[in-house]
């Protein structure tokens, strides 16, 4: 489970095995969300309203990294950090 990203305490991960619409992992506070990459909808999980606000934020900061390690995830090629928001 490789981690691409950290800020304010939550968690960004994407899975190598994972399938489905390309999406991503957020942890923060022992609960976890599964967001879509294009539209940054929530799939499951849930977080508190301002951590799933920021990973939101985030995610439409670097949709384009978030669909290129999805890509290399896909080839089970390492992924690329992404930078958190500041």
């Amino acid at each position: 489970m490789p981690r691409i990203a950290e800020f304010y305490g939550i968690v960004i991960y994407m899975y190598y095995r994972d399938h489905g619409i390309p999406h991503f992992h957020a942890i923060y506070g022992g609960q976890e969300a599964v967001m879509t990459i294009q539209s940054l909808r929530l799939l499951e999980g849930s977080l508190p309203r301002r951590a799933l606000g920021l990973v939101r934020a985030w995610g439409k900061l670097h949709r384009e990294e978030l669909q290129r390690d999805w890509e290399l995830a896909r080839a089970n090629r390492p992924l690329q950090r992404i930078a958190p928001l500041e």
